[in-house]
């Protein structure tokens, strides 16, 4: 009865390791907390025109507010001589995280714990995942995408439904 005892021990003991080394991988998967210490800084130049007499035209514009992480930095929406539209970031400072996308969203920017939660309840739309969390980057806007719909912007934390970081765009 002893030998089975000590069986049954060292198998229970094996299993609840096992079972805690899982955990723990699947932890470190799912928060990728080496995020925390890497930065990735893009510098994408304001997209070229065609006919390099015609400037970019801003048609909004705002700043981010802080939401879960500080964030600071400028969105401008822009329309280009080809008629194309472009959100821009400028001067993005941001955390990075796992799964992190651009929403335009017909959301209000609330500062605090308010705003953390709010962008995709309503009408959204990702414009795909974020290049990098600091520096200047441009995502292109579908063509059919009303502007006076979508007023605000958010750097989305999709896998765990949260704002970083939002603003409300202002039209020019």
């Amino acid at each position: 009865m002893g030998r089975i005892r000590r069986v049954m021990s060292k198998r229970v003991v094996i299993g609840v390791l096992v079972a805690g080394l899982v955990a723990v991988g699947a932890g470190i998967f799912w928060f990728q907390p080496w995020k925390l210490w890497v930065d990735e800084t893009v510098r994408e130049a304001v997209p070229a025109v065609t006919d390099s007499r015609a400037a970019a035209r801003t048609l909004a514009s705002g700043e981010l507010i802080s939401h879960e992480h500080a964030t600071s930095g400028t969105v401008r929406i822009l329309r280009l001589a080809d008629g194309t539209r472009v959100l821009r970031l400028e001067n993005l400072d941001t955390s990075n995280g796992p799964d992190l996308r651009v929403l335009v969203a017909d959301a209000p920017v609330k500062k605090g714990t308010a705003g953390w939660r709010v962008f995709d309840d309503g009408a959204h739309m990702s414009l795909g995942k974020l290049k990098g969390n600091k520096g200047d980057q441009n995502y292109v806007l579908p063509a059919g995408l009303d502007l006076d719909r979508y007023t605000s912007v958010s750097i989305w934390c999709d896998r765990f439904d949260v704002s970083f970081g939002a603003a409300a765009l202002s039209r020019a």
